[in-house]
């Protein structure tokens, strides 16, 4: 995002996905839909931050917060008073909390670690329309702040 855009105002995106691979991969790909649609256009560089973080989350949910059955939930929301976007990925695995592997025998479970490196913050907190976790990130957009 360069200095000339601005966010659009205080935003909102909520939908629910099958617990699949391509549920997370639909997921990603509304949410950079969306994020173009506010402002933060495709190709730029916070444009695919933000998808990377989104992706990273919901694979997540997928592989270590399936539920047979059970969908997870996206959120994902602009506030340009802060500049600040926030993805949350809630499913209903409450028992197994998201933890930074920065060893595994083979390429996969380092996702959080790029989370915690890309995101300005992150964390996660009990799910509160029901049984689970919501792990959430948050990213100030350089420039985005009104």
């Amino acid at each position: 995002m360069n200095s000339t855009e601005s966010l659009a105002p205080v935003c909102r995106f909520a939908m629910r996905f099958s617990s699949t691979p391509r549920g997370a991969r639909l997921a990603r790909r509304m949410c950079g839909e969306r994020l173009d649609a506010w402002g933060i256009p495709f190709g730029g560089e916070t444009h695919d931050v933000l998808t990377l973080v989104a992706a990273e989350l919901c694979a997540n949910a997928v592989r270590h917060g399936h539920v047979a059955g059970r969908d997870f939930h996206f959120l994902l929301s602009v506030d340009p008073a802060t500049g600040t976007v926030r993805i949350e990925v809630s499913d209903t695995r409450g028992e197994r909390l998201p933890r930074i592997r920065t060893t595994a025998p083979d390429d996969s479970g380092r996702g959080l670690l790029l989370v915690e490196a890309l995101a300005d913050r992150w964390g996660c907190t009990p799910r509160v329309d029901g049984p689970g976790k919501t792990v959430w990130a948050e990213y100030v957009v350089p420039g985005g702040k009104r």
